[in-house]
């Protein structure tokens, strides 16, 4: 797998719940799964003091829209509505069920389906959905619903998109910092070609599946998402329990690197891609100093005033975790290049200043 991390993030199929490890690269953040029970509620990042980011990266935001967000339930999708609806604009949740109300709209991702009448006169579009990486075992069947409900979804949702008679200004696609599979020590920024294995070669598809759209005109986006921080869901929220009980520790050697993303600045810099016409195509949403594994584990220690002493073994993870395990012990060095050159401010460039944000 050669350490493939997708920033789990994003997806929500819908079903998914979110409390996915997912490693690294593919962190369950992107995973979108993760229901958010009340804790991540009334505009506050993660159920803690930082809002969901409607400073809109200090600017004032666009006239009142209505936005289209696949993925709704899950940590990075729920953030992004409150954040949406908190600033006045109108958000049309995607579901797999009868639509409640008219801010509903039914989709079927894994067979694509899309009621596409329901996206008329959106103004942006936004797909953050797809069967969570760190749920289970990689078994070859599972393997293929994470590949099914993000590229089909997006095949689907893109399809839909070309088709409309007044189509959105934007498409905003989930990505995965898992594109670049396993960098090691090498920086890396949206410049570099894919990875090898099952991740990067999953972004891939799961990036081209949004071709529709694109040849239709549609400003197309594509973010990259890092490891995000945030106290509830993603693999900050497999973190913070183990590290508040004194059982937290690195892995492995602790020598990989770990690109992560305050929850705050996730939200914010999907915002900012959402609201500029001249920037299209894909976008690493990864704060601009990745820290190694061992790093974090200093830093979990230090912000929480708890003592970090365990290591888990290679072997062990790859025992436990079988295939995934390349996505715990892989490395990616990210860097947000083209964020940082179109303006994008981070609140939380730094890993203590991420965490503390997040309790």
């Amino acid at each position: 797998m050669g350490g493939g991390h997708v920033a789990a993030g994003h997806m929500d199929d819908g079903h998914t719940d979110g409390r996915h490890m997912g490693g690294r690269h593919m962190d369950d953040g992107h995973t979108d799964g993760g229901r958010n029970d009340g804790h991540m509620d009334g505009g506050h990042m993660d159920g803690g003091h930082m809002d969901d980011g409607h400073m809109n990266n200090g600017r004032p935001p666009r006239d009142r829209s209505r936005i289209a967000v696949a993925g709704a339930s899950g940590l990075i999708g729920g953030a992004l509505a409150r954040s949406l609806t908190a600033d006045g604009h109108r958000v049309v949740r995607l579901v797999r069920r009868a639509p409640e109300g008219a801010d509903e709209v039914r989709w079927d991702p894994e067979n694509g389906r899309v009621d596409a009448a329901g996206l008329e006169g959106c103004d942006a579009v936004v797909n953050l959905a797809g069967a969570g990486v760190g749920d289970r075992r990689w078994s070859d069947a599972y393997k293929t619903r994470i590949r099914s409900s993000r590229v089909h979804g997006t095949t689907a949702l893109a399809e839909a998109v070309a088709a409309l008679e007044r189509p959105p200004r934007v498409f905003v696609n989930g990505s995965a910092m898992g594109y670049y599979g396993e960098t090691g020590d090498r920086p890396v920024d949206e410049s570099a070609p894919p990875g090898e294995g099952f991740l990067p070669g999953l972004c891939v598809e799961w990036e081209a599946a949004a071709a529709p759209a694109r040849k239709a005109g549609v400003r197309t986006v594509f973010t990259r998402t890092g490891l995000v921080v945030a106290r509830r869901g993603g693999a900050w929220g497999r973190l913070f329990p183990l590290f508040r009980a004194g059982l937290g520790g690195r892995m492995g050697d602790g020598s990989q690197y770990w690109s992560f993303v305050a929850l705050h600045d996730e939200v914010a810099a999907i915002r900012h891609l959402m609201d500029r016409d001249d920037l299209s195509g894909p976008f690493n949403l990864t704060a601009p100093q990745p820290v190694t594994n061992r790093e974090v584990t200093v830093a979990m220690g230090r912000v929480l005033h708890r003592p970090a002493p365990f290591a888990v073994p290679a072997p062990v993870l790859r025992t436990a975790l079988g295939e995934m395990a390349g996505d715990v012990l892989g490395s990616a060095r990210v860097l947000p290049a083209r964020l940082l050159e179109s303006g994008f401010r981070f609140a939380f460039p730094e890993i203590d200043g991420a965490i503390r944000a997040a309790l």
